[in-house]
């Protein structure tokens, strides 16, 4: 596997992206992903972006523009989370999940698989561990 992959986007643009060394997902160079973190190799993590340590980031995600991932959290495969999104510690995000931007998903909270989140929402932890985007919206 190649350690870094370029490619023309949409625009024309060409852009760059190197295999992170835990999974060997795609990650442009001006993300910054702990290096415990595990990026599939099918996923991206784009510019301006971070993730911390122990994270997941699963087969097919997308981490777009400035999207902030803490510690300890799940993004379960094809995932898009918008731009400016903010995963706190301990967040659970399941399966093809699709979170708008400027989203912040609290410490610990869940977000269903398939679920539909709206730009600039707070998803809250409620007791139990629920959150407010336990079915597919």
């Amino acid at each position: 596997m190649a350690a870094s992959v370029e490619f023309e986007d949409d625009n024309g643009q060409v852009v760059c992206y190197l295999r992170h060394v835990n999974g060997g997902g795609l990650v442009s160079p001006r993300a910054r992903v702990h290096e415990s973190a595990m990026v599939a190799s099918t996923a991206y993590v784009e510019a301006g972006a971070q993730v911390g340590d122990r994270s997941r980031i699963g087969a097919g995600s997308w981490l777009d523009h400035d999207v902030i991932v803490g510690e300890g959290v799940v993004v379960a495969g094809n995932v898009h989370l918008g731009p400016r999104t903010r995963a706190e510690d301990g967040t659970w995000i399941g399966t093809g999940a699709r979170v708008g931007s400027d989203v912040v998903i609290e410490r610990g909270a869940r977000v269903a698989p398939d679920a539909v989140v709206r730009d600039a929402a707070v998803v809250r932890r409620r007791a139990g561990g629920r959150s407010e985007f336990e079915i597919a919206a």
